[in-house]
């Protein structure tokens, strides 16, 4: 998904959406130095998403096993 920086307004930054939509969004997301005009991407990490899941299991399985 992609979106656009419109503006910015206080804490909050509002962004068109590829629909057409606008939102407001915290500040606090976006990348340093994002300016009015700039498009940003979002995409979701599979392979880090996958490689986290997989380490929180493990430790979760850790809690239940006996050294």
């Amino acid at each position: 998904m992609k979106f656009t920086i419109d503006r910015f307004e206080g804490e909050y930054a509002v962004v068109e959406l590829d629909t057409g939509h606008t939102v407001d969004i915290t500040k606090a997301v976006l990348p340093p130095g994002a300016k009015e005009g700039d498009i940003i991407s979002l995409k979701i990490e599979e392979e880090e998403t996958e490689e986290r899941r997989k380490r929180i299991q493990r430790k979760f399985e850790n809690l239940f096993t006996k050294d």
